[in-house]
């Protein structure tokens, strides 16, 4: 995986972006900016021959906690191992102790396949169950 701050065409990075958020330009140039800014973020990417195809942000919070902010894969590339690649590479490179990440119905499957525990949080917006996601990682 690359660290996505160095990269110098943002471009790829916005589009990718967009395919975890809400496709809103504004919105996602502030979360990209939070990223650049903020050394408690990491957003890093995956590359297959020479093209970015997938991208995960990261939030470091106490006690080697750390939030799976964003996770995107190019659609042409879903179904893969690309996403649970990235988050096996990040648990293996980094002094962490557990992931939290948020998401939708859609997802759930996704994180339960890789050993995330799933709990319903609700509906958090009106008509939307949302989902926390947790992996705790050994330190072996």
């Amino acid at each position: 995986m690359i660290n996505l701050k160095d990269n110098k065409d943002l471009g790829e990075v916005k589009h990718l972006l967009a395919e975890c958020m809400w496709p809103d330009e504004e919105k996602i140039s502030n979360e990209l900016n939070k990223y650049l800014k903020d050394n408690s973020r990491e957003l890093l990417g995956s590359i297959f021959n020479e093209e970015q195809v997938g991208l995960i942000g990261i939030v470091y919070e106490l006690n080697d906690e750390v939030e799976l902010k964003h996770i995107a894969i190019k659609p042409d590339y879903r179904g893969k191992g690309i996403g649970s690649e990235m988050i096996h590479e990040f648990i293996k490179t980094k002094k962490i102790s557990r992931i939290r990440a948020e998401t939708d119905r859609d997802a759930v499957g996704f994180y339960k396949k890789i050993g995330f525990t799933i709990t319903s949080l609700g509906e958090k917006y009106p008509g939307v169950e949302r989902f926390e996601c947790i992996i705790s990682v050994s330190s072996d």
